[in-house]
């Protein structure tokens, strides 16, 4: 999936991200370092797109950032989708978390739900 942000100066951030669905929200697993966080904090609004062009999906919502601990099926879900442990930090000295997206409108083939 893709996830955009808006940097500082207002132009989008689009990076490709590992995630589960849950409950309704989108879960992505970051570095507590990467540009997403760090755009997060200062404008909670995103973008998430599926990146299956012959079946678009767009979800709207405003991210949520967790630090450990996790919920667990969130962790689960993880685990079982992508075999690894979204809690487990992947570069030193990096804190691991979770960006929670609860979507608020979704666009599906051009139109807005």
């Amino acid at each position: 999936m893709w996830m955009c942000t808006v940097r500082p100066d207002g132009t989008p951030h689009v990076t490709p991200v590992w995630f589960v669905f849950l409950s309704g929200a989108w879960w992505i697993g970051v570095d507590g370092g990467s540009v997403k966080v760090r755009n997060i904090g200062r404008s909670p609004w995103v973008s998430l797109a599926l990146e299956d062009g012959r079946w678009p999906v767009v979800a709207e919502g405003r991210a949520r950032v967790h630090r450990a601990p996790f919920p667990a099926a969130v962790t689960a879900a993880f685990t079982e989708k992508y075999a690894w442990d979204a809690a487990a930090v992947r570069r030193p000295g990096e804190e691991r978390l979770l960006i929670e997206v609860p979507v608020r409108r979704w666009l599906l083939d051009g139109v807005a739900h």
